[in-house]
């Protein structure tokens, strides 16, 4: 008391502070209390009908699928890596020319077909049909995108058209 009077602090004061602060953990402490019911209830939810060597089993079960499914993963990473490796040289890039071979003798029944693979390597079919002599053709081949013959105006624009084509490798590269 004497501290109080040296100080000039009314014991009221005093009372009150703390009379707020214990009333103050007073609701934390409920809030607390609340909180831990809660807890308590989803646990006994979540252990209902469960003993631990359940629990383990469950656990133990979900791992054994888990190895399971990164086995395939590693399995089916391979089969791509393949598939991918003989992509390469399957014809993906295709470019196709009708026209008409003989001025308005055989119709738009010609065409220059070029398959490539990715790199470019391939060939070029040139069909020529004509309604008097019948129908032609030529196989000419595609190195690096290069002929090694001579090309008419409809073959070149075939392989330009079969070059700008994207391949399958590049599609994937960009997803």
């Amino acid at each position: 008391m004497k501290l109080f009077e040296q100080y000039n602090i009314d014991i009221g004061y005093v009372v009150m502070g703390m009379a707020g602060v214990i009333l103050i953990m007073l609701i934390l402490l409920i809030v607390t209390m609340a909180k831990n019911a809660s807890m308590r209830k989803k646990y006994k939810i979540f252990m209902n009908g469960e003993n631990g060597k359940n629990m383990e089993k469950a656990i133990l079960e979900k791992f054994a699928a888990i190895d399971f499914l990164e086995e395939n993963v590693d399995q089916i990473y391979k089969q791509i890596k393949a598939i991918s490796g003989q992509l390469t040289t399957a014809y993906q890039k295709i470019g196709l020319v009708k026209y008409d071979a003989f001025k308005e003798i055989g119709g738009k029944l010609s065409f220059v077909l070029v398959l490539l693979t990715e790199d470019n390597n391939g060939f070029i079919l040139n069909s020529m049909h004509s309604t008097k002599e019948g129908c032609y053709t030529y196989a000419k081949e595609v190195v690096n995108g290069e002929a090694f013959v001579i090309l008419s105006e409809e073959e070149q624009q075939a392989l330009e058209e079969a070059k700008a084509n994207v391949s399958l490798k590049k599609l994937t590269e960009e997803r």
